[in-house]
């Protein structure tokens, strides 16, 4: 990601996930022993066509409250890496990394 930065700040992954119209969410996946666990996700609003049908299959994800969500962010020590402030594109990194450069 060219111009990416990283948000470690609660404020700072709030206030840009909220400045670009998206909610928390977490969906729940399982690995490869079939153990159910969380991945956080973020739902952008988007403008959609009205749907004309009963909807056949959902994205999977729910939609969760900041603190939930938050302190799901720190269970799994990751970090927010986005493009710019106003592009929705991001991805989450592990905070780890990020500590021992800044030191």
């Amino acid at each position: 990601m060219n111009n990416a930065h990283t948000l470690t700040s609660h404020r700072d992954i709030q206030k840009w996930i909220s400045t670009n119209k998206g909610m928390p969410a977490i969906s729940k996946v399982r690995d490869r022993l079939g153990m159910e666990r969380a991945r956080l996700a973020i739902s952008f609003a988007s403008a959609r066509a009205k749907p004309t049908g009963m909807p056949t299959q959902d994205d999977g994800m729910s939609p969760v409250s900041w603190s939930a969500w938050l302190a799901e962010l720190d269970r799994q020590h990751l970090a927010l890496r986005v493009l710019n402030q106003q592009d929705p594109a991001f991805e989450f990194v592990e905070r780890q990394g990020l500590e021992e450069r800044m030191n």
